[in-house]
């Protein structure tokens, strides 16, 4: 498999770029020059994990992410020469997070992540006060455990003394940004992942502050990707590499991985598929209505990114591996083989969703389910089965997508799991039936972090190109197996996780 083409540091262009990327299952960052390419040795991971419990909770402790990012920054900057310096600091989170903090900034909550479903019960409330058909078309987004205001009713109602000392609501990189720089700022499209952000206008939205219960002076300052902040000379004297640093307003990983993997317009769509997935696409538009299993995201004045979110990719790959001990001493299953195989009939229809379901229906207390087993069902067939129905869920978005943008040129696919299990990528072509394409580059949300600062900083450098490997055909014969999949997979959701909401 192709590697991403790395730059020496002595052959580097400037300006640089370091990008942080916080992750589900890992911060990362890296020095990117400005042809967008990463500079070979400058770059360091630490690794983390939500905090996960069986009623809904998905935590991460605000404060050991804002120490990772300075570890990050720490052992990156300290490998330039003295001479060198960096222009520009870009962070990217993933989407939809939330931290309380008080007066003086300290966080008063755990960092609450897109997977905490606490607050079902908040949100069906919501649904029943609300026009919810209305709201999408208004803030692009569905009402949802994932985005903030019944997240932010269910803190009112369950910890009444936490929210009453609570100063401002953040995102997690907002937050990184206020505990590093003294100063913060909130990205447009972080502002639109919470579900209260008025697409159109670029403005908070004010029916949905009152429905979450605050106000607009909880929350920061909307700033577009070209209005950098500067800190207030703290992070240059720590970080001297880092002195006179425009620090980026933080953007969600979805923008940054559409930008990243080379879906930066209408003519590709992107299909991530990490710990979690999507399909977007990026327009230069604000389009007037929305297919109602998508969102539209508001990313900056001019473009849009519209699509739909999978909690469950890799971590159905996980869950797999662990449960069927895949990687010990359990039922022998070869993986790629079972992957590349012609389709089984045998194999079970799996609804993946083990934390619950954004795209396309938005059921937050959806849970996963394995039907037609039987006594003849392999770990072969589970394996393949499960990994058909998440290769499912990205077919519904696409056919909504298609619907909204019409059919895309190109579909790129990058991520863990498409670097780990490339063999899915023809499941993937199949169950869409169209050609998708292995973006090879890796840590493309990275990538894109940093070019979305180099079109500030950098706009007339030329950028190399994104790295792609092979492009998996759809088979001939095997629509109809997958139509019928489809099918069987509607028909289990609308009998199991449709009527749950």
């Amino acid at each position: 498999m192709p590697k991403t083409v790395t730059v020496e540091l002595d052959h580097a262009l400037e300006p640089f770029v370091l990008a942080l990327d916080v992750g589900s299952t890992a911060s990362r960052g890296g020095l990117y020059d400005a042809a967008g390419r990463p500079v070979r040795g400058l770059r360091h991971k630490v690794p983390h994990q939500f905090r996960t419990a069986a009623d809904g909770t998905s935590e991460i402790d605000p404060d050991a992410v804002v120490a990772e990012i300075a570890e990050i920054l720490t052992e990156v900057t300290d490998h330039l020469p003295g001479r060198r310096r960096v222009a520009g600091v870009a962070l990217d989170t993933f989407a939809s997070s939330l931290v309380g903090v008080d007066a003086d900034g300290a966080a008063l909550t755990p960092c609450y992540t897109y997977a905490d479903s606490r607050c079902a019960p908040q949100l069906r409330q919501l649904r029943g006060e609300l026009d919810e058909a209305a709201v999408q078309q208004r803030t692009g987004t569905r009402l949802h455990t994932s985005y903030l205001p019944p997240r932010l009713r269910w803190l009112r109602e369950t910890a009444p003394d936490t929210v009453a000392r609570t100063a401002r609501w953040l995102s997690l990189g907002e937050y990184v940004h206020l505990r590093l720089l003294g100063a913060t700022a909130v990205g447009t499209s972080t502002a639109a992942w919470t579900g209260m952000l008025d697409r159109r206008t670029g403005a908070w939205d004010a029916e949905m502050l009152a429905a979450a219960g605050i106000d607009a002076g909880n929350l920061s300052e909307i700033r577009d990707p070209d209005r950098p902040l500067r800190d207030d000379g703290r992070t240059g004297r720590r970080w001297p590499a880092l002195a006179g640093a425009a620090w980026f307003p933080v953007i969600t990983d979805g923008f940054a991985s559409n930008i990243g993997a080379g879906a930066a317009d209408e003519s590709a769509i992107a299909a991530a598929a990490a710990t979690s997935g999507a399909m977007r696409v990026v327009l230069h538009e604000h389009p007037e209505t929305i297919p109602p299993g998508l969102w539209c995201y508001r990313v900056d004045a001019a473009r849009t990114l519209l699509g739909g979110a999978l909690n469950d990719v890799g971590r159905v790959v996980t869950w797999l591996e662990d449960t069927l001990r895949l990687d010990g001493d359990g039922l022998p299953v070869d993986r790629e083989a079972a992957l590349l195989a012609a389709p089984d009939e045998g194999a079970p229809v799996v609804l993946p969703y083990l934390t619950g379901e954004r795209s396309t229906g938005w059921a937050g207390g959806a849970r996963a389910l394995f039907a037609d087993v039987t006594a003849a069902t392999t770990p072969t067939l589970l394996y393949r089965g499960a990994l058909e129905g998440v290769a499912l869920t990205y077919a519904r978005v696409a056919e909504q997508l298609q619907q909204a943008a019409g059919r895309a040129h190109r579909i790129a696919a990058s991520g863990r799991v498409t670097a780990d299990h490339p063999g899915w990528l023809q499941v993937l072509a199949d169950a869409l039936d169209a050609p998708v394409e292995h973006v090879t580059m890796k840590r493309t949300t990275l990538h894109g972090t940093a070019l979305i600062a180099l079109e500030v900083l950098a706009p007339d450098v030329p950028r190399a190109p994104v790295e792609t490997g092979r492009t998996y055909e759809p088979v001939a014969g095997r629509a109809e197996y997958y139509a019928a999949r489809r099918a069987r997979y509607q028909q289990l959701y609308e009998a199991v996780v449709a009527p749950t909401g």
